[in-house]
């Protein structure tokens, strides 16, 4: 990260890659004491890590970096403070997988159209039952799952767009997991890192598996068209 209030640069947001091989995941860190949780759960599966905070970096650099990945942190703010990270799920969302946690996911609500409103009761540090289909992150992972949240915010369930589809929810219907259906863009409320959240680990490797999923059709999609 940039020190002094600098402003990290593009060719030293992925300093240490030498394995070509390793997927490459930017993760922008939203001020937040659970980031370098985050970043050892995706890094303990082999991913190339770095960790970029939300007014450090713009999302031309974020893009310049071509990572093969990208994950939103939580943080104690609205997706509106939530520097650079809105317009990166804009700008990268048709094109890069993003997941995002917590705030992440309040953030992906916001770029595709849904409201991001009080919850009916603040959590912190509750761990709830977490009803899925298998769908997006959750795939493999027989549900519900035991999960921990920490969160004033929600999506509301009535404004969602219709690109954005619910992955999981709690027992009253509280949004705890979205996808868009075209975009490789998945989101958690909960805290998958978060050491009392069940199959948290199978969740990081899901989404790294869904990332090398759509880089390997990318470079199908290139080759049929010679490019």
């Amino acid at each position: 990260m940039g020190s002094d209030g600098a402003r990290d640069e593009p060719d030293q947001l992925f300093p240490t890659t030498s394995d070509k091989t390793m997927t490459r995941v930017l993760l922008i860190d939203n001020y937040d004491s659970f980031t370098f949780n985050v970043f050892h759960a995706i890094a303990r599966l082999g991913a190339d890590v770095a960790v970029h905070r939300n007014d450090k970096i713009t999302v031309e650099d974020a893009l310049e970096a071509k990572p093969d990945a990208i994950v939103i942190s939580p943080g104690p703010c609205t997706p509106k403070e939530a520097g650079i990270s809105c317009e990166l799920i804009r700008r990268a969302g048709p094109d890069i997988p993003i997941f995002g946690i917590c705030l992440g996911l309040q953030a992906i609500g916001d770029v595709y159209g849904g409201e991001v409103v009080r919850a009916p009761t603040p959590v912190h540090g509750k761990l709830s039952p977490v009803k899925h289909e298998g769908k997006s992150v959750f795939r493999g992972i027989n549900g519900p799952v035991s999960a921990t949240r920490y969160h004033s915010l929600i999506v509301d369930r009535d404004s969602l767009p219709k690109d954005l589809e619910v992955t999981a929810e709690t027992d009253d219907s509280l949004i705890m997991g979205l996808a868009h259906k075209s975009h490789p863009v998945h989101g958690v409320q909960f805290h998958p890192e978060s050491i009392a959240s069940e199959q948290g680990d199978v969740m990081f490797a899901n989404f790294l598996e869904i990332a090398r999923e759509w880089k390997a059709h990318k470079a199908t999609l290139l080759g049929r068209l010679g490019l």
